[in-house]
């Protein structure tokens, strides 16, 4: 391999770029409805299942809640989404979609679908570069629990 200390032979520099590749078609994407990329990614989660307390929405997005609340806040501004505190612990916060979140969702699923089709990403690629996200995503995670694990004695 060539000199490895190149910056165009770094992974942490590729993943990078194309994570900027990315923001910049999904904000082109949804500028029109009014979102920004963590928005969606918000809406995606709550379209998978609503209903559920910021906590655990964070958990599934792995955002914080100092990230998390005012983005929902202005979420819940914009009538996306809906915030109700538990009646049985008030320190409970669940979101729910409200009606414009559900009547949009065709319309903003079909915009990213082409979006991404533009790309010419064919489905067997797709699928390989999903799968080497997630393990490098999990080698990433391993390690760091390793080395918790191993600092801690």
């Amino acid at each position: 391999m060539e000199d490895f200390m190149l910056l165009k032979n770094q992974l942490c520099f590729a993943v990078y770029e194309t994570a900027s590749e990315f923001n910049k078609l999904y904000t082109g994407a949804l500028q029109p409805y009014g979102l920004t990329y963590p928005q969606y990614l918000v809406l995606l989660a709550l379209w998978e299942k609503a209903g559920v307390t910021v906590k655990d929405l964070g958990e599934k997005l792995s955002l914080g809640t100092g990230t998390l609340t005012p983005m929902l806040t202005r979420m819940e501004a914009n009538g996306w989404i809906r915030k109700e505190r538990s009646k049985a612990d008030e320190r409970r916060v669940y979101i729910h979609l409200e009606k414009k979140a559900l009547e949009e969702k065709q319309a903003i699923i079909k915009t990213i679908s082409e979006k991404i089709q533009s790309c010419s990403i064919e489905l067997v690629e797709y699928k390989l570069l999903m799968d080497g996200l997630h393990q490098l995503n999990i080698k990433l995670k391993e390690r760091e629990h390793y080395h918790y694990n191993n600092d801690s004695r």
